[in-house]
């Protein structure tokens, strides 16, 4: 082989790694990591598969872990957008929050539970151990299993906020994390009782999962009563950035944001957050 034709396949070996390093550069800006809140994960999921469908080559990973996990991983750097169920706090003035979707929180109990109301006092010794029959509160005689979410979980946050109580006052029988471990639990426990988002509750009782909410302060829990602003624990979901959103980040918040996801959000039993 001549010099010449040497030079130039070793040039055209040098320009095909240049432009293989060049793509790789390109298909990482088209990347977006997403952690946080469980009960906002599974809506930015679906999210997530239209924007991608409708933007060939963006690749959106969406991983759960609660929603302090999705403001300490915003803060840090390992993801792009953090996902949050609750409004920020005054101590989070360092983040920015956008609004997709409105959700409540209410008590379910197991469907076959004979008990369809419950004072916010009856669920506050419940949840304090003063009361451990169901039969003290017009309930089977059989002990109640309470069911308590793990620290860090913004459910927990709120629900805590509303009975106004710590944390250390409670006097769970179980400890769990997301919403579907906690409707897995009161569901295959007909002595328990648990709180988790109403969207998620509404999407698995469509589904046929023995389970049922129960009213907070004689309202109703219902997606409507949280549109209507009735229901007294309510929340938004929240898509948080650390700093002005990038590029891709931008769009995609814009997306989640916009009346092309709007299906997405009723379809798992939220309200859409109107931005026009």
């Amino acid at each position: 082989m001549s010099g010449s034709k040497t030079i130039l396949l070793i040039f055209i070996a040098f320009f095909a790694l240049g432009l293989s390093g060049l793509t790789c550069v390109n298909a990482a800006s088209d990347r977006l990591v997403l952690t946080g809140s469980s009960t906002v994960a599974p809506l930015v999921g679906e999210m997530a598969r239209r924007f991608e469908t409708v933007n060939p080559g963006v690749r959106i990973d969406v991983q759960t872990g609660g929603t302090s996990r999705g403001i300490n991983d915003t803060r840090n750097g390992t993801a792009d957008i953090g996902m949050v169920s609750r409004a920020l706090k005054p101590d989070e003035t360092d983040l920015h929050a956008f609004a997709i979707a409105l959700d409540g929180i209410s008590i379910i109990l197991h469907a076959n539970n004979r008990v369809t109301t419950l004072s916010k006092q009856q669920i506050i010794d419940i949840y304090t151990g003063k009361i451990t029959n169901w039969r003290s509160v017009d309930g089977a005689d059989a002990r109640i299993t309470v069911v308590n979410k793990a620290e860090g979980r913004s459910t927990l946050e709120l629900f805590l906020h509303y009975l106004e109580l710590k944390n250390s006052q409670i006097k769970p029988h179980a400890i769990i994390g997301d919403n579907p471990q906690g409707i897995k639990t009161v569901a295959g426990n007909p002595n328990a009782i648990g709180y988790v988002s109403i969207g998620a509750a509404e999407y698995e009782i469509k589904r046929g999962v023995p389970i049922k909410l129960l009213p907070l302060d004689g309202v109703d829990a219902t997606i409507d009563n949280v549109r209507n602003g009735t229901f007294p624990l309510s929340r938004p979901l929240n898509l948080i950035t650390s700093r002005k959103p990038g590029r891709l980040a931008r769009r995609f918040i814009e997306f989640s944001r916009s009346r092309q996801t709007h299906d997405l959000v009723e379809a798992q039993y939220f309200v859409p957050v109107r931005t026009d």
